[in-house]
Order: C-alpha cells, then sequence, then structure tokens
C-alpha cells in the first residue's frame, strides 16, 4: 500500500517524520512523552508520562478517577489491557429505584477508577524507566501551574455549570467560580500531592492506602456506595484483541465490555459492499460507509457488555455469514431508517506513541462527560468518571446494571497489523464517535490511501442519537444533498467538537509517521 502524500483538506498541522514519536490532544502532554524517549524510556514510558500528565493539563476529558484501555505491540505480539472499573458491589438494578436511565452525575454514576491500575500495570510490565519518573512533568505542572490551552478552555466553560455549586469540584476546577480562560494560568490544588503519592506507592495508595481511605470517607460522607473492598479488589485484565481482515490488513480492537466490535462488524459489512468502485468523498461512499455503521451498531447494541454477562461469544458477532447476510440488507440506493438510539457523547484523550525500537501503543482514557460525575475527593483534585452512566437499566439485558459489573464503554483504541508487522496505531475521541470515526480513519487511509494527517484533516460524517446525519463542512452542499436524496435525515449545522479528534502513527520503513487532529489543542512530537 502506498500512501498518497499530498494534503487535499484545509489543516493547521502537518505530520512528523521521526524514529521516536508522541501523538496525543495536547502540546505539553505531548512534550512530557517525548522528553521519557529521550530519557532513555520506551514507547509506554512515553505515553503514560503523557497519560498522566494529560490528568494535569485537560482535565475536562480526563482525571486521577478516569478508565483507560490499551494495545500495545512489544515487538513480537500485540497485548490487550481493559482497564475499566466494575459498579460497586452493593448497587442493584432496585437501587436505582423508578428511574428510567442511568443518572449521569453523582455517586450513582461512578464505578471504580481503573486509570492508576493501567499506568502501574503497564509500567511494570513493558516499561524501562522507573514509575516515579513518568509523573516528573504532570506533578510540575500541578504544582507549578500551566497555561490553559485554547479548545480545553472552551471546553472547560461549557462544561462546569452543573458542578459550580459542590464545594470540592468549585474548589478545585474554578477559579473564582468560573472555568480558566485561554492562556490563564492554573494550578490545581491537591493534585500534585496525590500524583506524588501515586508516583510513590506504585498506585497502591489509590486502592489500598491513604487515597483510597479518602475516597471510601468521601463516599461515606455524601452517600456514595463505593467501600474499601470494591477498590481493593480492582483489577486491570489482560485480554486477546478481536479482529477483522479487511483490504490486506487486519484491524485489532478491545473485545467488550468496549465498542470495538461496532468498528469490526462495520468493516466486515463492507468487505461485501462495492466500496472500491466509488471515489473517496464521493455521495455513494459515504452512504455505503454510513449504511454499514448503522448495521453495525443496530447488530452489537443487543449483545456488548461486561463479557462475563453477555449471552453470546464477542467473536460469534463477526461471523462470515452473519456480516453478509447485514451487507446484504444494505440498499445501494436508500438509506434505512433508524434503528434505536445510540448512547450519547462525551469527553476522552488518545494517546499514542512508538519508538525506535519497534515498540508501540495505542493507548485511551476518559471521564466519559466532561468532568465525570462531578464528584471530587476534598484535597486530593480526583475528579471521579462517570461510567456507571453506560449501564441500561432494562431488565434482561447483558449490560442491565449489578454490583461487580463492568459497564458498556465507548473507549477504545486501535492497531492495524498487515502481514503480522505492525502498521498503524489511532484512535479518535468522542465517544460513539469512536466506532465511526475508527471507520472513518480506515477507509481513508486503507481503501483510498490517505497519508495519517490528511485523514485527520479530512471532513467526518457523524450519526447522533436518533440517527441523524452530522456533516462538517468541508464536504460541500452536492454531497449533502446527493445524501438527502437517498434518504438520510441530515441536521442542518453541527459544532467541530462533535467529530471528534485523532491521533495516529504510521510505520514507514525507517521509521514512523504521526499526525494529530486540528479539531483538539494536540501535536505529535518527535526526536
Amino acid at each position: 500500500m502506498t500512501l498518497n502524500w499530498t494534503f487535499p483538506y484545509p489543516s493547521q498541522r502537518m505530520p512528523v517524520f521521526a524514529r521516536n514519536v508522541v501523538a496525543t490532544s495536547q502540546p505539553l502532554a505531548a512534550q512530557a512523552g517525548l522528553q521519557m524517549l529521550a530519557k532513555g524510556g520506551n514507547a509506554v514510558d512515553a505515553a503514560l508520562a503523557a497519560a498522566i500528565t494529560l490528568t494535569v493539563v485537560e482535565p475536562t476529558s480526563n482525571g486521577i478517577g478516569s478508565d483507560a484501555f490499551a494495545l500495545i505491540w512489544d515487538g513480537k505480539e500485540l497485548h490487550g489491557l481493559n482497564g475499566s472499573g466494575r459498579a460497586p458491589r452493593a448497587w442493584s438494578r432496585t437501587h436505582f429505584g423508578a428511574r428510567r436511565a442511568m443518572p449521569l452525575h453523582g455517586w450513582d454514576a461512578v464505578t471504580v477508577p481503573g486509570a492508576v491500575d493501567v499506568w502501574a500495570s503497564l509500567s511494570r510490565t513493558f516499561g524501562r524507566l522507573p514509575f516515579a519518573d513518568l509523573f516528573e512533568y504532570a506533578i510540575r505542572y500541578a504544582s507549578d501551574g500551566y497555561l490553559v490551552s485554547p479548545i480545553t478552555a472552551g471546553k472547560w466553560s461549557a462544561t462546569t455549570k452543573p458542578f459550580r455549586d459542590i464545594p470540592s469540584f468549585s474548589a478545585t476546577f474554578l477559579l473564582g467560580g468560573r472555568a480558566p480562560l485561554t492562556g490563564e494560568l492554573f494550578r490545581p490544588p491537591g493534585m500534585a500531592g496525590t500524583l506524588q503519592d501515586i508516583a510513590e506507592t506504585g498506585g497502591e495508595s489509590f486502592y489500598r492506602g491513604e487515597l483510597a481511605a479518602r475516597i471510601v470517607s468521601h463516599a461515606r460522607e455524601t452517600g456514595g456506595l463505593l467501600t474499601a473492598a470494591d477498590l481493593s479488589d480492582h483489577r486491570s485484565d489482560w485480554v486477546r484483541p478481536l479482529s477483522q481482515d479487511w483490504h490486506g490488513v487486519t484491524l485489532y480492537e478491545l473485545p467488550p465490555n468496549g465498542q470495538g466490535l461496532n468498528v469490526l462488524i462495520a468493516l466486515g459489512i463492507l468487505n461485501h459492499l462495492p466500496l472500491d468502485q466509488t471515489p473517496v468523498d464521493s455521495v455513494a461512499s459515504l452512504h455505503l460507509q454510513i449504511e454499514a455503521m448503522k448495521a453495525a451498531f443496530a447488530a452489537a447494541k443487543p449483545h456488548i457488555a461486561d463479557p462475563d454477562w453477555m449471552t453470546i461469544p464477542p467473536a460469534s458477532l463477526l461471523d462470515g455469514a452473519r456480516l453478509k447476510g447485514l451487507a446484504s440488507a444494505i440498499r445501494i440506493d436508500r438509506a434505512a431508517p433508524p434503528s434505536g438510539p445510540i448512547p450519547p457523547d462525551g469527553g476522552t484523550v488518545y494517546l499514542t506513541a512508538a519508538d525506535a525500537q519497534g515498540m508501540m501503543i495505542s493507548y485511551i482514557q476518559s471521564n466519559y462527560h466532561g468532568f465525570g460525575s462531578g464528584v471530587v475527593i476534598p484535597g486530593t483534585a480526583i475528579s471521579l468518571q462517570n461510567r456507571g452512566a453506560g449501564f441500561t437499566l432494562a431488565e434482561g439485558h447483558p449490560n442491565c446494571v449489578a454490583g461487580g459489573k463492568r459497564p458498556y464503554h465507548t473507549i477504545i483504541p486501535a492497531f492495524v497489523m498487515r502481514d503480522q508487522a505492525p502498521l498503524l496505531s489511532f484512535g479518535v475521541m468522542g465517544a460513539h464517535m469512536q466506532a465511526q470515526g475508527h471507520l472513518q480513519m480506515m477507509v481513508r487511509i486503507i481503501a483510498y490511501g490517505q497519508n495519517p494527517q490528511a485523514a485527520a484533516d479530512a471532513p467526518r460524517w457523524y450519526l447522533s442519537e436518533d440517527s441523524h446525519l452530522s456533516l462538517e463542512p468541508g464536504f460541500g452542499p452536492a454531497v449533502r444533498e446527493g445524501l438527502e436524496r437517498l434518504g438520510h435525515h441530515l441536521t442542518p449545522t453541527a459544532p467541530t467538537s462533535l467529530f471528534g479528534g485523532a491521533q495516529l502513527i504510521h510505520c514507514l520503513p525507517g521509521g514512523y509517521c504521526a499526525a494529530s487532529d486540528p479539531r483538539k489543542d494536540g501535536q505529535a512530537a518527535g526526536l
């Protein structure tokens, strides 16, 4: 496969070519990762330093109380790590009473945070540098402060309103009751000490030590059901990735409880549709992608859950005959009707790193909705995710809420291999935009040969919760009119934030090409 090195879309970025690279959604985090490589660390060290720094400099999407997932190529084998947390043991369907949906805020949205254990697990298994070294820049920015970047500042202002009256949140993440402005110095009180404690104890304090005690004490005082046993029992799980062959490459995604199956199903459907006969950015090409994605969401929605609770094996959803049958139901000349709501949007950080020795990592970390639950542990700057909102209250569904169970997760890292060698590490932030974004990156890079930066710059489509379609302006009125003629229900306008943000690293014979999405504050960096 030969990539096209032209750049046909408006952009603020150029790709970075180097033998050691990091791409993240925030430049200070990318630089923190790069410094680990300069110190002799490997790609995992770089990714972890970036991820830890992101909890400080981009708290609008992730935090110390986030969950995380990763795919790691160690030079010989691809490994998967599921770092999502489980529901408190005291949760049950009856605990949520007559609610029609899971809450988005407060303790009843908080599952056990898994990111800290992911940091420790990855460092123990693959890291080269001492664990504490990975916290250097995060602690520096937490202690001395940092200047808030523009897109982060905009999201900060847009997502803090529900939490302004919560004393611990306001004291930690607001300045005099307001969000910090672009370029304003921000110093999160208590965060440096928390990060130092995690660094010195290898993460133990968070699950079985002083920090755990503070989390449990605050839960007890404010109505949460999270217990010391819930925290101490937490573990990240090493898992075998699922895969789908497509156009001479193999895409790998993590198995449930994440939504990576949606992407694999969509690609499997496209294997049976005439995408190759359609030009890039054409009405016909977009129609086939959208219909494949719509069918994938519908096929997977009744099943994806904590794998211990699924009623069918996840791999059975990738059965060839099943995918061919889904493809045969797609009309070339007409859009299918909506199949039902898709989980709502949220906030996530994705990053990827690769080193000169061939190690690569695809990593994602998330609060889910912006700052998450709004629960902040006083004096620690630990903001807790609201991943419990990913459960359903529909009795009998595999994803129905239960104690000790992992909820449906939207965050997914991706990895592509060709001839059993690594080719591409990438991800697209933005809740259920992620599956759609993965599909669009695969189509642009693998089917149409676009380089990673062009694929990131290109306009995107987005299926909303009710299967209405949004298009970025770069497609133009002719594409919009053509899709409407096929029966797609298009929204008039959509904010840029709806379309997510990609970070990508593509393997080259002598190194890598790294790209960062202009829709984020991010940066691709190399040395």
